[in-house]
């Protein structure tokens, strides 16, 4: 494994419109998860596990909560003098001085710190992909291969998101790429987790610019599969797609059904940012099963298969059920929560009854009183 030879990009803004509800006031990338952790952890923590020490972080818009979230890198091993964490901005280099419109310009417009970086390969992923994955074995597949570039990919239902590839192969080689239309069927696709040479990925962004391409599915990736050797990478371990409210929703729920060992390897820790908080409380009256509760709550009410975020309050008399409740939000006496995503800082007032379907979740927006 040579990851300290490569540099990692994750796209922080990927598919935000998809969870237009949950990404208003933030990016993707620090939406929050699992109780104590945001999206962009896992993609982050799965480069640090491998060696790689030096990362940009792609930013579009909404990112303010995202800095905050980084701050210095330190929580992941990345405050350093050299290399470490870079945030990078969101504009491009055309001279009109407005945002990227695509993955091509957002590339060109950090093409001056990619070459900079002096490393020989470039990694890329998205925010919006859940998983712990060994990414020394991506790279040293690739390596060991002699391909010109690598994407990891998944067989499973296509997630519903724009120009999302799906794959025909030969061997391990991708011989047919496809970015539209959704079958109620099987495919592999792509986790767009992508790793490519730096050179070679300078010279395809020089030619796509001076094309005027927009597109890197389509553009860069499938009209050179004939002249470059672009192979697949199959994924077999936990890795899922949030392309909706509901997959938001649903993989959630699914770490309280079982799925939270496949998710947390001790061989591959998920790191985040560290809030200092007592451990969580439970009053004499409180049921709690089959949860994950994480620090600084107090619990006085009921808790069933439910994801509690730091700092909750849940008064004596409260149900939740199968919700998801955000950091610092506050459950008053005799209130009702079923199948419901509570933002940060929502407050309840009492004996309230808020209730959605496992099949369509209630959500109740940042700071908002009910």
């Amino acid at each position: 494994m040579r990851a300290s030879n490569v540099l990692g990009i994750i796209y922080s803004n990927v598919a935000d419109e998809n969870v237009s509800e949950l990404t208003s006031a933030r990016t993707m990338g620090s939406v929050p998860f699992a109780g104590r952790y945001r999206l962009i952890d896992f993609i982050l923590s799965d480069m640090v596990n491998c060696g790689i020490s030096k990362v940009g972080i792609s930013t579009k818009s909404n990112y303010q909560s995202l800095m905050d979230h980084l701050g210095s890198g330190k929580p992941w091993d990345l405050s350093r003098k050299r290399e470490g964490i870079t945030i990078l901005p969101p504009f491009n280099l055309l001279g009109s001085g407005g945002m990227y419109k695509s993955r091509i310009e957002a590339l060109s417009s950090m093409m001056n710190y990619i070459s900079r970086s002096n490393k020989d390969y470039v990694l890329f992923a998205d925010s919006n992909v859940v998983c712990n994955l060994d990414y020394g074995k991506l790279i040293d597949d690739y390596i060991s291969s002699g391909a010109d570039i690598s994407i990891a990919y998944k067989r499973g239902l296509r997630p519903k998101i724009k120009n999302l590839m799906s794959f025909e192969f030969d061997g391990d080689r991708i011989t047919k790429i496809e970015t539209a239309g959704i079958k109620d069927e099987a495919v592999d696709y792509s986790l767009n987790i992508i790793i490519i040479k730096r050179v070679l990925l300078e010279r395809l962004i020089d030619g796509a610019m001076s094309m005027g391409y927009t597109s890197f599915e389509r553009d860069i990736i499938a009209k050179n599969l004939s002249s470059l050797y672009v192979k697949g990478h199959k994924v077999e371990e936990y890795a899922k797609t949030i392309d909706s409210i509901q997959a938001y929703y649903d993989i959630s729920m699914g770490l309280v059904g079982g799925e939270y060992k496949e998710l947390f390897n001790r061989e591959r820790p998920i790191y985040t940012k560290v809030r200092d908080d007592v451990p969580a409380i439970y009053g004499i009256c409180a049921k709690a099963s089959n949860s994950l509760i994480a620090d600084g709550c107090i619990i006085k009410g009921t808790v069933e298969n439910s994801i509690i975020f730091r700092g909750v309050y849940i008064a004596e008399g409260a149900v939740v059920k199968n919700s998801i409740i955000m950091q610092d939000s506050y459950i008053s006496q005799g209130s009702i929560i079923n199948c419901a995503i509570l933002d940060k800082g929502v407050v309840v007032k009492p004996n309230r009854e808020l209730s959605g379907a496992v099949t369509y979740p209630l959500y109740i927006g940042k700071e908002i009183t009910v």
